[in-house]
């Protein structure tokens, strides 16, 4: 078999796709691999380069690829897209990463370490987090704005929205929503202290590296709109 140069690796969650060619393009490998294989598979190999599309766990193979002594190169997918000459599948994604990949003008992503993505997981979960508050103090003024209760856009309007749910002396709530609203409340205030906690992580000192700087800058950014936008 003739030496592998160049190979297109489409990824998934269990059955990956092998695209491999030689220094003269022609076809030397192409068939499936179950995850449990595929680090078996390229260790058998000669250093090789490696594309692939730059999307869930690509930098954790990138990593494991890389370590076997191949040169691994991620790309967006958008990049990779007109590469693809038939229908849309597995083994055609896999033919057209392993062209896209040798392209001159090819635009590449850079490898994260698992440091930079646990810097990116802090800023995204913190970011979901503040959406579900969001989404949360929506839902109390719409739910209270049916019974006739309201209060200013803000944070002290919130709290005064949940003072009426906490004071059952109050008979303009009635005691199933009131149930409800205690406990979207609760949530609230789950939300908030989660939320405090990253803004902590976040600003904390952190180990030097390349994506520090820009990571602690947006975490700044990021912190003077914690509750996003609330409905009136």
């Amino acid at each position: 078999m003739q030496t592998v140069t160049t190979i297109g690796f489409d990824i998934a969650k269990s059955v990956f796709q092998v695209h491999g060619v030689d220094a003269a393009g022609e076809v030397v490998i192409r068939r499936q691999l179950k995850r449990r294989s595929v680090l078996a598979f390229f260790q058998k190999l000669p250093p090789c380069l490696v594309g692939i599309e730059a999307c869930a766990s690509s930098h954790h193979w990138s990593r494991e690829l890389q370590a076997l002594g191949h040169t691994v190169r991620l790309m967006p997918p958008a990049y990779v897209k007109p590469y693809v000459k038939r229908q849309k599948n597995d083994m055609a994604d896999a033919e057209a990463i392993c062209e896209a990949v040798t392209r001159a003008n090819m635009r590449f992503v850079p490898t994260k370490t698992p440091e930079q993505q646990s810097c990116l997981m802090l800023h995204r979960t913190r970011h979901l987090f503040i959406r579900q508050q969001t989404a949360v103090i929506n839902s109390i003024r719409a739910h209270l704005a049916e019974f006739g209760i309201v209060a200013p856009v803000g944070r002290k309007g919130v709290m005064e929205l949940l003072h009426v749910v906490a004071d059952p002396g109050d008979k303009r709530v009635p005691e199933v929503a009131r149930a409800c609203l205690a406990a979207l409340g609760t949530q609230l205030l789950r939300l908030k202290q989660q939320i405090l906690e990253f803004d902590r992580m976040i600003m904390a000192p952190v180990q030097p590296n390349e994506q520090a700087p820009s990571l602690h800058s947006r975490g700044r950014s990021d912190t003077g709109n914690r509750s996003g936008r609330e409905c009136c």
